[in-house]
C-alpha cells in the first residue's frame, strides 16, 4: 500500500486518535451484532500492545446533530472491552471538557471511546473547529474506518489534515484487497450487483463493464434494465427517468465484450406487506398490478452457472426485497452458489454481507468488507476523500 500504517509510526505514550466504524445495531441495550468491533481489534490491540494511549472515535445511526440516548455509545464501549479483555473507559461526549478529561486520564495501553461524533452538526459539514477540537485529543491520527473514508467528514478527514495521519489495519486490508481487484483480477472475473436503484451505482457500472467477463443485475435496479428493454413492469421500482442509461450501459457492455446479465424470471407479488400473494413470472411477463421483489429459480441458475466458473467476484446489493421473507430466498440461493475452490470472492454491503451469513458462507468467503459504499466508490475509479489525506510512505 502506497500510504502509511501505524506500523510506520512511534506511538509509545503518546496519543492516538483512532476513527473506527462502530455504527452497530443495538438491542435492549446491548450491541446485537459485533463484527465491526473485532474487525476493528488488531489495530486496537497493535497500540495497546506498543504502549499508545488509544482515544476511539465513531458514528452510530444518524442523529441529526444533536445528542440521542438510543445512539449513545456506552453499550459499544462495554462489549468493546470484552472483545479486548481490557477495560474501555467511555467519554459522554466527543470533544470539549469532558472528553479532555477523560483524555487526560489515559495511561500507556489504556482505551477510551469518545460519544457518538454525529452528535455534533459539524460532523458531516466537516467543520473546520470540530477538527481542531479532535485534533487537539491526539498527537496521531489514524483511520481504520473503511466504511466512512468515502466521506469527507471531520473525524475522517479535517482532523487527519492537522496531524500526522496514518491508515489502520482495516483499511490496508481493505485497500489492499479492493485495488487488486481493478489492476490484476484473474479471469473470468464476475461482478454481481444487486439494490433498489440503478442511479445509486451509474459510474461504478460504466467502470467495471471494461473490466469484468460478466456483470450481473439484480434487485430493484434490474427492473430499470428490464424497462429498458420494453418490458412491462407493473407496479415494480422503476427509475423512468435513468431508462436511457441502463440502454446506454447494455449498448456499452455489448459493444466492450462484457456479457451483462439480466433476470428471466422474477417473484411478483401483490404487494410488499409481509403474507402478500405471490408467485414466479417471466421478466417479460409480469402482471399490470403486481411488483418484482426477488429475482426467480430460474434467474437462480442462470447466475450460479455464470459464478462456478469464475476465478474472481465481487458482489455488492442484494437480489430482492431482502429484509423480508420470502424475498430474500434469491439473495441467499446465489450466496449459496458462490464459488470456494481457489477463487477470490469479495463481498461488500451490510445486506449482502448478511446474506452471505445466513447462506452460511461468511467463513468461505475470501474477503467481506466492511464498506459498501467506500468500496463501490473505489471500483468507480474515484478517490477516497478519508484515504487520500492520509501520509504517502
Amino acid at each position: 500500500m502506497l500510504k502509511k500504517t501505524v506500523r510506520d509510526v512511534e506511538v509509545k505514550g503518546r496519543r492516538v486518535l483512532v476513527r473506527v466504524d462502530f455504527n452497530v445495531p443495538l438491542k435492549d441495550g446491548k450491541v446485537a451484532e459485533d463484527n465491526r468491533l473485532k474487525a476493528a481489534l488488531p489495530t486496537v490491540r497493535n497500540l495497546c500492545d506498543r504502549g499508545a494511549r488509544v482515544i476511539l472515535v465513531s458514528h452510530l445511526g444518524r442523529p441529526k446533530g444533536t445528542p440521542e440516548d438510543q445512539l449513545r455509545l456506552l453499550p459499544v464501549a462495554v462489549r468493546l472491552g470484552e472483545l479486548l479483555g481490557r477495560p474501555v473507559m467511555y467519554a459522554g461526549d466527543s470533544v470539549g471538557p469532558v472528553a479532555e478529561q477523560a483524555v487526560e486520564k489515559l495511561g500507556p495501553g489504556d482505551v477510551l471511546l469518545l460519544e457518538n461524533i454525529r452528535f455534533h452538526p459539524g460532523e458531516t459539514k466537516n467543520d473546520p473547529e470540530l477538527a481542531r477540537q479532535l485534533a487537539s485529543l491526539c498527537d496521531i491520527y489514524v483511520n481504520d474506518a473503511f466504511g466512512t473514508v468515502h466521506r469527507a467528514h471531520a473525524s475522517t478527514v479535517g482532523v487527519a489534515t492537522l496531524r500526522p495521519s496514518v491508515a489502520g489495519f482495516l483499511v490496508e486490508r481493505e485497500l489492499e484487497v479492493l485495488t487488486r481487484l481493478l489492476k490484476n483480477p484473474d479471469h473470468p472475473f464476475v461482478v454481481l450487483i444487486g439494490g433498489a436503484k440503478i442511479s445509486d451505482k451509474i459510474g461504478v457500472l460504466e467502470n467495471l463493464i471494461g473490466l469484468v467477463d460478466a456483470l450481473l443485475i439484480g434487485g430493484g435496479m434490474a427492473n430499470t434494465f428490464l424497462a429498458a428493454k420494453g418490458y412491462k413492469m407493473g407496479r415494480s421500482l422503476v427509475e423512468a427517468d435513468k431508462t436511457e442509461v441502463a440502454k446506454n450501459l447494455l449498448s456499452s457492455a455489448g459493444v466492450r465484450g462484457c456479457r451483462l446479465v439480466l433476470p428471466v424470471d422474477l417473484v411478483v407479488a401483490e404487494s410488499r406487506e409481509p403474507g402478500a400473494t405471490h408467485r414466479v413470472a417471466a421478466a417479460d411477463a409480469v402482471p399490470a398490478d403486481w411488483m418484482a421483489l426477488d429475482v426467480g429459480p430460474e434467474t437462480v441458475k442462470l447466475f450460479a452457472g455464470l459464478l462456478k466458473d469464475a476465478r474472481t467476484v465481487f458482489w455488492n446489493g442484494p437480489l430482492g426485497l431482502f429484509e423480508q421473507p420470502p424475498f430474500d430466498a434469491g439473495t441467499t440461493a446465489v450466496a449459496r452458489a458462490l464459488p470456494v475452490n481457489g477463487a477470490t470472492t469479495i463481498v461488500g454491503g451490510g445486506d449482502t454481507a448478511r446474506a452471505v451469513k445466513r447462506a452460511g458462507m461468511a467463513d468461505k468467503i475470501t474477503h467481506v468488507s466492511t464498506g459498501g459504499g467506500a468500496s463501490l466508490m473505489l471500483l468507480e475509479g474515484k478517490v477516497l476523500p478519508g484515504v487520500s489525506v492520509l501520509q504517502d510512505k
